[in-house]
């Protein structure tokens, strides 16, 4: 399907009936050139602690259950990361901070996220990103981007059912996220609300629903290196969005 036309999968997302066919066809896009192009020559050059591995080099879909509370938004798959293990934040630092701080508040069953059958399971959490192949310099462009909005949007809506929290980090996500919310039907106030590290945003859908939206700085290692975002500041971010959602 997407061999002929490599924006076809974006097209149908708003088609598929639940998560699992939306993750299978995040897994075919071919819809950015600059992106097929990076995550494809990664995938082959390697980084040469990992260069007898057979990396993933395609979209990264999202994780977690289809019946999830909180919904974690993170940025893109990191090149030798997700890219390489086919699973959002797993075989980097900055899946060791998330997955980290997950565990420690009792939504992960893993601390130490390496490959994506390692046997770590995600409690009343989903994984995603508003872009899900790995950028160069982790800097997707807003047409990649935009590419990639009918992912997010469809995930929104095939877990809103249950979802009560949104975990955003970043201000690129938070940008990305309060968009689709927007053109999803939320109820989003002009001018949007600004990202902030602990910013909690309450937004309501016209289906009588609600949801709160978390800010949390982004868990990249230039973040945690510098100490602008420390596991205990993550933690403090998930187990709130945790009460939230159990309230």
């Amino acid at each position: 399907m997407t061999g002929a036309d490599p924006e076809a999968a974006p097209r149908a997302a708003r088609d598929t009936p639940d998560l699992a066919a939306l993750d299978r066809l995040v897994c075919t896009c071919r819809a950015c050139p600059r992106l097929v192009a990076w995550r494809e020559e990664v995938a082959v050059v390697k980084r040469a602690a990992f260069r007898h591995e057979e990396y993933w080099g395609r979209p990264v879909p999202g994780f977690g259950p289809a019946d999830a509370r909180i919904l974690v938004v993170g940025l893109a798959p990191a090149a030798h990361g997700g890219n390489r293990t086919g699973r959002m934040f797993t075989g980097d630092p900055s899946g060791e901070v998330l997955f980290g701080a997950l565990h420690a508040v009792g939504l992960a069953t893993g601390a130490h996220p390496v490959s994506r059958d390692d046997g770590i399971e995600l409690i009343d959490t989903r994984l995603t990103a508003p872009v899900h192949c790995a950028p160069p310099e982790n800097k997707p462009t807003p047409e990649e981007r935009e590419h990639c909005a009918p992912f997010l949007s469809r995930e929104l809506e095939l877990v809103r059912p249950t979802l009560r929290v949104i975990v955003v980090l970043g201000a690129f996500d938070w940008q990305a996220l309060f968009t689709v919310l927007s053109t999803g039907g939320w109820n989003v106030a002009r001018p949007r609300p600004r990202f902030a590290h602990g910013a909690r945003v309450v937004l309501t859908h016209p289906d009588g629903r609600s949801v709160t939206v978390l800010g949390s700085y982004h868990v990249s290692q230039r973040n945690t290196a510098t100490g602008r975002v420390t596991p205990t500041m993550v933690e403090e971010v998930l187990l709130r969005a945790k009460t939230i959602a159990e309230s």
